[in-house]
């Protein structure tokens, strides 16, 4: 994205016209990031939007003290967002577990630049993260692909430091048990 200083100034000051650009550019990793703890494809689009609605509202809040990763630093930030807008709906829904499935064509954007073996591969990973409870997949998620520490995962979940890494091991070990289901499958 060309000038992207000049365009996250422009959104800090409310220009729709920018804030559209910065939308339609980060709404494939948005949706993306949230469809890994909202599985239904239409509440994912919702969560998503509403994440953008607050990443607008504080949008004065952003700052990048590294001009050169502005790019990534404004990617952390969106990814923060929607993640917390997606726990935010999971916890106002008492974690209820959603089902669905995300079209191809969404999967079409990432695969633009990846091997179609990585994106069947992701497809795949995502798919045996589906099937975990939602306290295992919401932790596994949080750990494992956002990097967040336990003792983060417990302040966003309201659990107990304990409780974040037994949900993790035993994401861990129905994902491995998946896993050599599909391989015995194969075989």
């Amino acid at each position: 994205m060309d000038n992207l200083e000049y365009i996250i100034e422009a959104c800090k000051r409310g220009e729709h016209k920018y804030q559209r650009l910065i939308y339609e550019h980060f709404y494939g990793y948005a949706l993306k990031t949230v469809f890994r703890y909202i599985y239904r494809y239409e509440k994912a689009v919702d969560v998503c939007n509403d994440g953008f609605v607050k990443l607008f509202a504080h949008f004065h809040k952003f700052t990048c003290p590294d001009r050169e990763h502005v790019d990534r630093m404004l990617m952390g930030w969106i990814r923060r967002i929607m993640i917390n807008t997606a726990i935010d709906e999971l916890r106002k829904n008492n974690f209820v577990h959603e089902i669905g499935g995300i079209p191809d064509y969404v999967w079409e954007i990432s695969a633009k630049d990846q091997e179609s073996d990585q994106t069947l591969l992701y497809k795949e990973l995502v798919s045996y993260v589906k099937e975990l409870p939602p306290a295992y997949r919401t932790v596994f998620n949080l750990y494992v692909i956002d990097g967040y520490a336990h003792h983060e995962i417990a302040d966003i979940l309201g659990i107990s430091v304990g409780t974040s890494k037994s949900n993790l091991s035993r994401a861990r070990v129905l994902l491995q048990k998946s896993l050599k289901k599909s391989e015995q499958k194969q075989a």
